[in-house]
């Protein structure tokens, strides 16, 4: 990789032998590698068997979870925050396992809309809820350095699955209390 960064860096038309890029090409190697580490991890392996049995049926959100990905048509950042709601039934998640559930796919060449529905199965899966909500917001460098340059435009996306795409009254529950600052 840090050769193909090093002709990345020459076909710009810079030296990279100048000082200051002599081991850029080394660093900018290992950032891509860990900025990508959501490919040598499972679910499996995030979880790391945290799932709890629990008598609670009652609304569990996490909200203003960071996130960080980088846009697969331009390999440009996209940044934000993640919440995420699901109705247990009889299982619950470890509390840090939501975030290192956003991180694994996240650290993952993406598209936010993929990375929603991701996610929101992920949960799905691990536990069986009732239904699972989950929201995205982000600001996409794509959108921000280059083209449009639009500097203030947020995407948001959302998959509810379950009782949280079945019952109105789920859903607005989960909406205003995210929504609550």
């Amino acid at each position: 990789m840090e050769e193909y960064f090093s002709k990345i860096i020459q076909a710009i038309g810079e030296d990279v032998n100048r000082e200051g890029l002599r081991d850029t090409p080394k660093r900018a190697a290992e950032a891509f590698k860990f900025l990508n580490k959501g490919y040598q991890q499972t679910l499996d392996d995030v979880l790391n068997d945290a799932i709890f049995q629990a008598d609670t049926e009652d609304m569990v959100i996490v909200k203003d979870i960071e996130l960080y990905s980088l846009c697969e048509h331009h390999l440009l950042p996209f940044i934000g925050k993640c919440h995420i709601g699901y109705l247990p039934q009889g299982r619950v998640l470890g509390l840090s396992k939501l975030a290192r559930i956003v991180d694994m796919y996240g650290r993952r060449l993406q598209i936010q809309e993929q990375l929603t529905r991701q996610i929101a199965t992920a949960v799905e899966t691990a536990i069986g809820a009732r239904g699972v909500a989950v929201v995205v917001e982000a600001k996409h460098l794509c959108m921000m350095m280059r083209g449009v340059e639009k500097q203030n435009s947020v995407m948001t996306t959302s998959v509810m699955t379950g009782i949280f795409r079945q019952e109105i009254s789920t859903r607005s529950e989960f909406l205003n209390l995210i929504n609550r600052k």
